[in-house]
């Protein structure tokens, strides 16, 4: 079976936009990787449900903002297999671009964050891709390290439940829980405050909606937090170390990924240029770390798990390259398969 997934990259040195890559199951072997769209610094993607709609960060010279994509059939067009025609852009004059996009189909709705000013957006969208702004929320406060001067807001998207959103603000150490609207609207609920100078960057949800397990980017950790769906409130509840003790130089935590089972999660260090392997407790309230495994390039700033899991996919921004592991399903263990693929400035990888 072949697999297809979409890179979002920057676009400062070698990249020119979103590339397409194909994972064959068969042969265990990715394709090349082919450009499917001009964009300045997609750093971000989201598809919608039926897979026909790109959302993605978009960076013009004016400003930043989000676009969409409409899928066109198999064509020859230089090349490529497929490609994007953009259907839609809303830039805001002088801003910097978003660093997160989420896509909401029961409201359709799309999300964004942005990490240098400090606010989360939303937009609503139809079945063409044309975008309108909605909401905006604006964070403020600090923390305590040199990178948490001002608000950054990191990421936005649904608690499973779809009752609310969730927001983590890489400068204020604060999980804002918002509860939204069927028009787009944003009500805060409650927030989360973190140990001073974790750095909240993205999190996951266990399958049981109990737990969530969140990064801190600044602490490299995962912290377990007990998820309260009736109030959208977390719990500090575990915070379990991503690099090996005794590691003093650079790192920084990036992604975070759990299986379907809830039996494993994955993260990426930045710096330690590492995936972290951790089996969850059947209740899903502990992690232990089971597995370090270098990820064999520099920069890993995203990754993400194949439809079948038996894949783990790592981008690496500052060696233009991916790598390919396969995934046992029993023990969670990951071991190499391809590495030195080339990508672009990867910093996203998405199915």
């Amino acid at each position: 079976m072949k697999e297809t997934m979409y890179l979002g990259t920057y676009t400062r040195g070698n990249s020119e936009g979103i590339y397409e890559i194909v994972l064959d199951t068969k042969t265990k072997r990715l394709e090349e990787a082919k450009l499917v769209a001009k964009i300045g610094n997609p750093t971000y993607l989201a598809l919608s449900n039926g897979k026909d709609i790109l959302y993605a960060v978009s960076k013009t010279e004016s400003g930043g903002g989000l676009a969409a994509f409409k899928k066109k059939p198999a064509t020859t067009y230089k090349n490529t297999t497929t490609f994007f025609e953009k259907t839609s852009e809303l830039i805001v004059e002088n801003a910097a671009p978003p660093c997160y996009v989420a896509y909401d189909a029961d409201r359709s709705l799309v999300y964004t964050t942005s990490y240098h000013d400090g606010f989360v957006s939303v937009y609503k969208t139809d079945s063409k891709g044309n975008l309108t702004l909605t909401d905006v929320k604006q964070h403020v406060g600090s923390s305590v390290h040199e990178n948490q001067t001002k608000p950054h807001a990191h990421y936005l998207d649904l608690t499973p439940d779809r009752h609310y959103v969730v927001a983590c603000d890489l400068g204020t150490d604060t999980i804002y829980t918002y509860k939204v609207s069927e028009d787009g609207k944003l009500d805060l609920a409650v927030t989360y405050k973190a140990s001073p100078g974790t750095g909240p960057r993205h999190l996951v949800f266990h399958p049981n909606g109990k737990f969530a397990y969140l990064v801190g980017e600044l602490s490299s950790e995962i912290i377990v937090l007990a998820y309260n769906a009736a109030e959208g409130s977390f719990e500090t509840v575990q915070a379990v170390s991503s690099i090996p003790e005794g590691h003093t130089a650079f790192n920084s935590g990036s992604a975070v990924r759990i299986t379907e089972d809830g039996k494993f999660l994955y993260s990426s260090n930045r710096g330690h240029n590492s995936i972290a392997v951790y089996a969850i407790n059947e209740s899903g309230n502990s992690l232990e770390r089971i597995q370090l495994i270098a990820s064999e390039g520099n920069t890993p700033r995203d990754f993400a798990l194949d439809p079948t899991e038996q894949f783990i996919i790592v981008g690496h921004q500052d060696s233009d390259k991916l790598t390919l592991f396969e995934r046992d399903a029993e023990t969670g263990l990951l071991s190499l398969l391809q590495k030195d693929v080339y990508a672009p400035e990867c910093v996203c990888v998405t199915f």
